[in-house]
């Protein structure tokens, strides 16, 4: 694309100069005859550059750059001046002048000047780009996972963040919603401002109000003096509504009002105050039941839920339990001052089987437990909490019965089928005819990588 640039110079000659010069060298150049000229049209005109005499009658030089770093113009400026003029060079230059060239000009050199100075330009806008990438990521670091189901959920966040639309997470208690959220937050615009958490569940009605939207004094029993609620604290920012589906109908209400007006009303005040929230909610149930149960308003599940993103269980992504027990046991060992040490193959396997119902959070758990515990080279079973010590069949993972499991009779399986492989076969080959043969659908009913399903084909084919 080519870059587009502004002389502004009351004498006629040079600015014709210029522009003969600046187009040879590929530009698309706008004439200015004085500074009001100049400032009319950066007014409609997006420019990468300016070439501006300081010395121009009505409006000078220096009083377009002031314009122009008031206004936060994205755009380079270089200043001409005579040679009895050069302090008023440097004092632009202090100003935000990127560099000055001085009459009678060598177009050689202004060119130069002007290309070295977009050069410059662009390589601080490729860094920036970088910087931002990086931390894009950075927000999403606590999340872990490499699974079908939060590489879907990866996209939403990246995809969400930087506008200000209201998010609804649903997921089991200790899928990872709160990090969720702050992920959408750190990737936002506003990340420097608030995150401000609010756990729905464990404050009364009453209470809950007080929290959300503050109160005046007097207001109640106890209200000694006023009270800023979270939704004024967080203004400018992020406000997370855990357990959202646990409101009473009167918080409803207002939540509603808050979501629809973008104003709040302090407990015992009538006066509206005016809150730049972006509302981030979270339930471990289902708002669409709670809706059809009457146990929750159906405009405001349709304020809340404008993007859903839903979490899966820790039983549906496998294939992560390893990558995140690693990272916990990395975790606990730096806060316990301990090296790090692996799981033992039988503790691995118990992670990898076990069907962690308290979902990300209880293996977190179960990790700290391992490292405090163990004494040995490694992790092992009998250093992980009792129930991934059971081996029962009970506690193993409760598979769905397909069509052509293995024939029962008296509800016992024949000796000989309960063979590990023969099942794992047999689940492959139900999720490939499920999704018609593609195996990155296949893979995903399976809760494994599609390089594993890959690697599992090869070795049927081998066998």
């Amino acid at each position: 694309m080519r870059p587009r640039i502004l002389i502004a110079d009351d004498e006629p000659t040079i600015r014709k100069l210029l522009k003969l010069e600046f187009e040879r060298a590929a530009f698309l150049v706008d004439l200015a005859n004085d500074g009001n000229m100049a400032l009319t049209l950066l007014q409609n005109v997006r420019y990468d550059a300016a070439v501006l005499d300081i010395s121009m009658p009505v409006c000078d030089g220096l009083q377009v750059l002031r314009a122009i770093r008031q206004q936060g113009l994205p755009m380079i400026v270089v200043m001409m001046t005579a040679y009895g003029s050069v302090d008023a060079a440097v004092a632009a230059m202090k100003e935000g002048a990127y560099d000055f060239v001085t009459k009678p000009l060598n177009l050689d050199a202004v060119e130069l000047v002007l290309k070295r100075a977009l050069h410059t330009r662009n390589l601080e806008t490729a860094n920036q780009e970088l910087t931002t990438r990086i931390q894009a990521d950075s927000g999403l670091q606590k999340l872990l996972g490499r699974s079908a189901a939060m590489e879907h959920v990866f996209s939403i966040i990246r995809q969400v963040a930087p506008s200000k639309t209201t998010v609804l997470i649903e997921g089991e208690s200790g899928t990872g919603k709160e990090l969720v959220a702050q992920a959408i937050h750190s990737l936002s615009g506003r990340p420097e401002n608030k995150f401000v958490a609010v756990n729905c569940a464990a404050l009364s009605p009453q209470l809950l109000e007080s929290e959300l939207f503050g109160h005046e004094k007097g207001s109640f029993t106890g209200a000694g003096q006023r009270r800023i609620g979270r939704f004024e604290q967080a203004d400018g920012g992020t406000i997370f509504l855990d357990e959202i589906g646990e409101i009473d109908a009167g918080t409803q209400v207002r939540l509603l009002r808050v979501l629809s007006e973008r104003t709040i009303e302090r407990v015992g005040s009538n006066a509206s105050i005016p809150v730049n929230v972006r509302v981030i909610a979270a339930t471990n149930k289902s708002l669409k039941k709670l809706v059809q149960e009457g146990k929750f308003r159906e405009d405001l599940y349709f304020r809340l839920n404008v993007v859903h993103i839903q979490m899966p269980p820790l039983r549906d992504r496998r294939e992560d339990i390893p990558l995140l027990a690693t990272a916990f046991l990395k975790e606990f060992a730096r806060e316990n001052n301990k090296e790090f040490k692996p799981l033992s193959r039988d503790a691995l396997e118990a992670v990898r089987n076990y069907q962690w119902p308290g979902n990300v959070r209880e293996l977190r758990t179960a990790m700290e437990h391992g490292v405090v515990m163990s004494n040995s080279a490694s992790i092992d079973l009998h250093h992980l909490p009792p129930q991934l010590q059971d081996t029962s069949p009970e506690a193993a993972p409760q598979e769905r019965p397909e069509d052509n499991a293995p024939n029962t009779q008296n509800g016992l399986v024949p000796a000989g089928v309960l063979n590990l492989s023969l099942l794992e076969r047999n689940a492959i080959q139900q999720a490939l005819a499920q999704s018609n043969g593609n195996k990155t659908a296949a893979a995903h009913l399976l809760g494994i990588s599609r390089r594993t399903l890959q690697r599992k084909l090869q070795d049927i084919l081998h066998s």
